[in-house]
């Protein structure tokens, strides 16, 4: 994972997914690695640039002495968003995560589409709670939490399904840096952002577990009910990892909330297939008579079909080409061809695909194809910022 030294404090960070798709930041909860959005990632980078943020001291992060404030780390995520060249962005956080996405909507609101707050709140504990439990990482190290917080993260019933989530997630907190930890402890001790709930105007969705003893259902409420217009899902069976535990349903309401219904989906997930200026262009001249299509496509293979999270974009489009191939339609197979080069597939596995066709499609088919392909790449390589 990489990390940049950002005025002396390190940050680690991943990003992952198109490199022209719209960028989502993840930064997840106290105790736990970046790895607590894996449930994620395979929905999430199908449609976004996800950008993974450790925080300090989890994950192999480096660990500044503390003690940190939701200010500090919300300021690190800042200059790191910068640094990335990253304008406007969504934002999805888990519990700590969460936190740090409040500030952010409600301190640079112009940075921020889209808000997820995960199984957060704008408060947790009293504070003397969490200086207790900094006072004791620092001299204990983190393994005496484990215990207790798998006891807070899972349902009883999930554990003894998963064993293996329950050895993942104890050896996980149980590396977590002691100062990290304890530091972050400190920036819950003083975290109290109800009074800025009621500036943020980012479209927001409160995403909690009914069975989450961390944040109740009737906080998530409160939260919501705090921030003008947002809306709340409350997954039941789900504790305060609801995310790990209900992912299916939780990543359906995160990706309906982050990218709208199929006519928002389809025109994103068109524009990240095809080009944006391509889809202009074939929604611009649209007649009376041609609208009704352009629509209809918008709305059911793009939004639905291409939109569904059983196969990854890359996938679907090596299909696409594949069967672009075998029916020989050469117009939309050098357009699928050259936005896929431009936004990373490689040569090597697109050689691959049109031998594959040429097998099962015949040589003239693949032949042709291969020739298309040339074209593409001597028009990237001549022209690679032109869409």
């Amino acid at each position: 994972m990489p990390e940049v030294d950002l005025g002396g404090w390190p940050v680690s960070y991943e990003l992952a997914g198109p490199k022209r798709a719209p960028l989502l930041v993840l930064v997840g909860s106290l105790g736990t690695a970046s790895t607590v959005w894996d449930h994620q990632m395979p929905a999430l980078s199908a449609w976004f640039r996800v950008l993974r943020v450790e925080h300090p001291g989890h994950g192999g992060a480096g660990a500044p002495r503390g003690p940190y404030t939701i200010e500090a780390l919300g300021g690190v995520l800042v200059r790191l968003l910068d640094a990335l060249g990253a304008g406007r962005v969504c934002f999805a956080g888990l519990s700590l995560g969460g936190l740090i996405g409040m500030w952010l909507a409600s301190k640079h609101p112009q940075r921020v589409e889209r808000l997820a707050l995960c199984c957060s709140a704008p408060r947790f504990e009293p504070p003397e709670t969490w200086l207790r439990r900094a006072g004791r990482t620092r001299a204990e190290g983190t393994q005496w939490l484990v215990d207790a917080s798998l006891g807070k993260w899972f349902t009883p019933q999930y554990l003894g399904e998963h064993p293996d989530v329950a050895s993942q997630y104890s050896s996980a907190l149980s590396r977590v840096d002691r100062e990290g930890y304890a530091s972050c402890c400190e920036a819950l001790a003083a975290a109290d952002l109800w009074p800025a709930l009621a500036r943020i105007e980012t479209p927001t969705l409160v995403l909690g577990g009914a069975s989450d003893p961390v944040v109740p259902p009737e906080l998530a409420s409160a939260t919501m009910k705090a921030i003008p217009g947002a809306t709340l899902c409350v997954l039941s069976p789900g504790a305060h990892m609801v995310n790990v535990e209900r992912a299916d349903a939780f990543n359906q309401a995160l990706l309906q909330h982050l990218t709208g219904g199929p006519q928002a989906r389809g025109l994103a997930v068109r524009q990240a297939v095809l080009g944006a200026a391509h889809v202009e262009s074939a929604l611009a001249g649209a007649s009376e008579l041609t609208a009704p299509f352009q629509d209809l496509l918008t709305r059911w293979p793009w939004g639905e079909v291409w939109a569904r999270p059983g196969l990854d974009r890359q996938t679907r489009r090596l299909i696409t080409i594949a069967m672009l191939v075998a029916l020989g339609h050469s117009k939309e197979l050098e357009l699928h061809m050259r936005q896929a080069l431009r936004d990373g597939l490689s040569t090597s596995v697109l050689r691959e695909v049109l031998l594959q066709t040429a097998v099962y499609a015949g040589v003239p088919a693949a032949n042709s194809a291969f020739a298309i392909a040339e074209r593409a790449l001597a028009q990237i390589t001549a022209d690679p910022d032109d869409p």
